[in-house]
């Protein structure tokens, strides 16, 4: 019997390109996933629970784990730290369960300096139009800041090569497939599974 550790899938792209809509389609479909829960100084807010929504820190034991290098990637927004702990992480990973994590393209970036070994897919729209109406259509956002998001969204696509995929979000539901044949393919590497196969055989005593 092959006990495996679990693979951490870190899903990014410019924002507006339907990273939360590709991710909440997978995790309705695939219930094995385990979603990265994140860690931040804000107030809980009512019906949230500490370890399910987030993981709830003050400001001196947010910035004592930075310091101590335990989060894959942080970002202060509005005074509020928000961050991935890595130690739920390595644990999850530990016990054999994906680890599947939505992020922003910074954050990605982050991550892949503190943790090479994951597995990064880029979510890439299927034109900067098409990204752009995607952005209007949200209502949120005025002329300037779909500019502005835009021109981010060019220096983010220039990212590209620090990714080991790139998924076209032109339906959901053909990106879903994509991710969750990445999935599949990932666990099938040779490499993530030599090492228990030779010693698989050496407990035979073959």
């Amino acid at each position: 019997m092959i006990d495996q550790k679990g693979i951490l899938f870190i899903l990014s792209g410019p924002s507006g390109v339907g990273k939360g809509t590709v991710r909440k389609e997978l995790f309705d479909q695939d219930t094995d996933l385990k979603y990265s829960i994140s860690m931040t100084t804000r107030d809980m807010r009512p019906g949230e629970r500490d370890g399910i929504d987030y993981f709830y820190k003050t400001n001196e034991e947010f910035e004592r784990l930075i310091k101590q290098n335990q989060l894959l990637e942080y970002a202060k927004y509005v005074n509020n730290y928000y961050g991935t702990p890595r130690a739920y992480v390595e644990e999850t990973l530990a016990e054999g369960h994906d680890v599947f994590l939505e992020i922003e393209v910074q954050g990605a970036l982050q991550v892949r300096e503190n943790f090479p070994e994951g597995v990064f897919i880029f979510l890439f729209p299927p034109s900067l139009d098409e990204l752009k109406t995607r952005i209007v259509n949200r209502g949120t956002e005025t002329q300037e800041l779909v500019l502005n998001r835009l021109r981010e969204a060019r220096k983010e696509i220039e990212m590209m090569d620090a990714y080991d995929y790139v998924v076209v979000n032109d339906r959901v539901e053909h990106a879903v497939e994509k991710v969750k044949s990445i999935i599949q393919s990932e666990h099938c590497k040779r490499e993530r599974i030599e090492k228990q196969y030779k010693q698989l055989l050496e407990d035979e005593n073959l």
